[in-house]
């Protein structure tokens, strides 16, 4: 009678630590890319934009999930770039703007409007001549809404590589033929002031739009700390250790 109760009672602790290293192995399961992500780089592939995703699959899983335009340089460009490995995620954020714009979105901001990108402190300056003239900072768009199918990633080709060292708020409108010319003389001032016109839509004064809602950009500072925790090898391992103790100790009692 006390051999079938251990019996018993063994084959329930090895039930209930196989059901435990079950449920660890499952959360050690790595994330995949969000379905939004991985129609955008099907699209990005029949564009030939293959560099581009070559930079997006050596990005970490959980970078860029939803919510995000990507502006891609083409192959030819990129092959001319030197981008060191480490310098992948880096070369993204700087390309990437955390809302997703269609190109009909981003006609609307005017000349001199600033654009976030998914870096922080780093800003896009929009010079906007019409469709065949829009530039982003010294890069203009030529092939505007690449990615369409997901309902929150965009992406659209540009015809240079947006370096860090331009990406800034003062950074000058390129020069192009459609640009206005500039007056030949000064107007004679007028006797009385002129009154202050009122602002309207139509403001050519430079637009700051912010970052969406939960877009921190920096680190948190609670969490900079070092993380310590068991990767799934170390689980296993506590775990048969358990297992054979808890064998050892029956074999005792019998």
């Amino acid at each position: 009678m006390a051999t079938t109760t251990v019996h018993q009672i063994t084959m329930f602790l090895l039930l209930l630590i196989s059901a435990l290293a079950s449920s660890l192995a499952a959360a050690n399961v790595p994330a995949s890319r969000s379905p939004d992500i991985l129609v955008a780089i099907e699209e990005m592939q029949k564009a030939n934009y293959f560099t581009f995703v070559m930079l997006i699959n050596m990005a970490p899983l959980d970078l860029f999930q939803a919510n995000i335009t990507f502006l891609m340089p083409n192959d030819r460009t990129l092959s001319r770039a030197i981008i060191p490995e480490s310098d992948a995620v880096n070369f993204l954020l700087r390309h990437t703007i955390p809302s997703a714009l269609l190109f009909e979105h981003l006609q609307h901001f005017p000349t001199g409007s600033m654009i976030p990108t998914s870096k922080p402190d780093l800003m896009l300056r929009v010079t906007n001549y019409g469709r065949r003239q829009f530039f982003l900072n010294t890069s203009r768009l030529i092939s505007p809404n690449i990615c369409t199918r997901g309902s929150s990633v965009r992406c659209h080709g540009i015809d240079g590589v947006l370096q860090e060292a331009t990406i800034m708020a003062n950074a000058s409108p390129p020069h192009t033929a459609t640009s206005p010319p500039a007056a030949s003389a000064a107007p004679p001032p007028s006797a009385d002031p002129a009154p202050t016109p009122p602002r309207t839509g139509h403001d050519s004064s430079p637009l700051l739009i912010p970052p969406p809602a939960g877009y921190g950009g920096g680190s948190n500072s609670s969490n900079s700390g070092p993380k310590w925790g068991f990767s799934g090898s170390h689980w296993m391992c506590i775990i048969h250790l358990m297992m054979i103790s808890v064998y050892v100790n029956l074999l005792i009692i019998a």
